[in-house]
């Protein structure tokens, strides 16, 4: 499975991901997996999936292509994106769309947090968008990496970076779903007007 964090902080947005693949119960660890980054850039933004590993490359094919109408620099902006990305996921990935009874809109299967010069973002499965105001986190190790940045993000000597890290790490302590190393970016937060 994954785990995955973003933080905003002292004008800047981090995003990090563990590098852990699962299978059942086998593992498919950093070690052996070269392209085992869960992290997917789109221009100036920083995307990770939670759900299947096909995600990430389905998210990099579609976000690299000429024309996609991407623009994730609000919480509008990125539901329009994650509308049209969810046509394209049925018609040209075969995304299988059933839902469950209880499902009032198809989802898309997965969840996504962004971090970009605008801030740091989730899209849920039913395309719920969220700007978040500190830190957020996603995947099979959710509670431990927002414990740890509960109790961390308040501290002068961590940056964003450093904090989004310090949640994966936690996670991969206790989460047997979640595996070191560790993969961030960070990017300067532009100014709002």
């Amino acid at each position: 499975m994954t785990t995955i964090a973003v933080v905003r902080k002292n004008g800047y947005a981090a995003i990090a991901a563990d590098t852990l693949t699962k299978w059942g119960s086998g593992k498919e660890s950093a070690a052996y997996i070269a392209n085992n980054s869960k992290i997917v850039k789109a221009g100036d933004s920083f995307l990770a999936a939670s759900g299947t590993s096909t995600f990430k490359l389905i998210m990099r094919d579609y976000f690299s292509r000429a024309g996609v109408p991407a623009r994730f620099d609000s919480t509008i902006n990125l539901f329009k994106t994650w509308q049209a990305f969810h046509g394209a996921l049925k018609e040209r990935y075969y995304l299988v769309s059933v839902g469950e009874k209880d499902d009032t809109i198809e989802s898309s299967k997965f969840d996504v947090l962004i971090a970009n010069p605008h801030g740091i973002f989730g899209v849920g499965a039913h395309r719920t968008v969220q700007e978040y105001r500190k830190f957020y986190a996603i995947g099979t190790g959710t509670d431990l990496a927002l414990g740890a940045l509960y109790a961390a993000y308040d501290s002068p000597r961590l940056s964003a970076e450093q904090l989004a890290r310090l949640a994966i790490e936690t996670a991969a302590e206790f989460d047997d779903a979640t595996g070191l190393p560790v993969v961030s970016h960070s990017v300067k937060l532009k100014s709002k007007k």
